[in-house]
């Protein structure tokens, strides 16, 4: 058994994000509750397809969807003072990523992302997973099925006998079980009741394991 994990918010987040988008907005007269703001961004990042490189133009376009949902008008000046002060900003891993280091299996990233996400990834969880596959030297990505593909061949397994955990389910949950791969979603805040291979938390996965 492979346990494969889709990096950004399933393995790691920016911690400041929505703290600092927060501000931003009271800075421009509009007060919005934190947790308003990330449910609608959860939304909005499942209906829109990232790059593996993004650009300040990328990011207008996805604050100007994410305001409009707030019901708040973009404009030049709010959405430059949002990329100053909420882009780029530092990654760190989830808490709960302390129980994959007491699996004992074999661990892989699929991410679409580019080469950035080396040197992310080893400098959080430092020899813990044997493969990083990111779509930017994959020249394919999620949730396009060649990119599962190639992460079975690559592996050299069945996908019955990959664990594969995600955060979007049409980026990884319904692609990955579409080509066999026994994929979870998982749903820290819970926004996905009905989903049903959910994970509240990575802890879960010692009970789905236990089963195996």
């Amino acid at each position: 058994m492979i346990l494969v994990f889709d990096a950004a918010n399933t393995l790691i987040y920016k911690p400041s994000l929505f703290k600092s988008f927060v501000e931003v907005l009271a800075e421009h007269g509009y007060l919005v509750e934190i947790n308003d703001l990330k449910y609608l961004h959860k939304i909005i990042t499942e209906l829109t397809e990232f790059p593996d490189l993004t650009t300040k133009e990328f990011y207008d376009d996805f604050n100007s969807k994410l305001l409009l949902t707030l019901g708040i008008i973009p404009n030049s000046k709010l959405l430059d003072s949002i990329f100053s002060k909420c882009t780029y900003l530092p990654w760190e891993k989830y808490e709960d990523t302390i129980a994959i280091k007491e699996l004992q299996y074999q661990k892989v990233v699929l991410s679409n992302f580019n080469s950035s996400l080396n040197d992310i990834i080893n400098k959080l969880f430092p020899g813990e997973f044997s493969e990083i596959i990111i779509s930017e030297k994959a020249k394919c990505r999620k949730p396009d099925l060649d990119f599962y593909k190639l992460l079975i061949k690559q592996l050299s397994v069945k996908a019955d006998e990959i664990i594969y955990i995600g955060d979007s389910v049409k980026l990884d949950l319904e692609p990955a079980t579409k080509v066999g791969i026994n994929a979870w979603m998982i749903d820290r805040d819970g926004y996905y009741p009905n989903c049903k291979k959910r994970l509240e938390s990575l802890h879960d996965l010692k009970t789905i394991l236990s089963k195996k």
